[in-house]
């Protein structure tokens, strides 16, 4: 028996897949699909907030020039809003560092809620939704090559067979 993949509530062998505690034997399934839902607002907003966080230190930092200059204080008083306007800025070099690796996980895990259908013993049934593209595709890719390593489904073997007594023989 091959594994294709195997997590916490999905198996995929070369015999069957298994969600959750549900079992599909691949001689019963005889097509695989998936369909994409629609955009989540709330996903691409908090995109929208990593980068406006990613940002903030130098905004943070270009305005505090400004205002050090604006204001045309002392040398002394201008170079400490400069000085501490730059350490703000430079904060960024480890901030961005962990922002940019939640906006990455954001976009491994996709937008879109995604499903898996398959079509079980002539029914088209929901095996898995959802949102983490990642592991979707990954569960789909599995799913694909054990249909297609696994023999056809039992009925299309024997409509595939000739019937016995009418073989013709040259």
């Amino acid at each position: 028996m091959t594994i294709y993949y195997d997590d916490r509530s999905v198996q995929v062998t070369s015999t069957v897949i298994r969600v959750d505690d549900r079992s599909y034997p691949l001689a019963e399934i005889s097509m695989v699909w998936h369909r994409r839902g629609s955009r989540s607002w709330r996903v691409l907003a908090g995109r929208g907030a990593l980068g406006a966080a990613l940002a903030g230190p130098l905004v943070a930092a270009v305005l505090g020039v400004g205002l050090a200059i604006w204001l045309d204080r002392s040398p002394t008083v201008t170079i400490a809003i400069v000085g501490a306007s730059v350490l703000i800025g430079l904060a960024v070099g480890p901030v961005a560092d962990l922002l940019f690796e939640f906006l990455d996980r954001s976009y491994a895990r996709g937008s879109r809620q995604r499903e898996l259908w398959v079509r079980w013993q002539g029914r088209h049934v929901l095996l898995l939704r959802s949102g983490d593209a990642l592991r979707f595709g990954q569960i789909y890719r599995a799913v694909q090559r054990a249909v297609e390593q696994a023999p056809p489904p039992t009925a299309a073997r024997t409509a595939a067979r000739p019937a016995r007594g009418r073989e013709r023989r040259n």
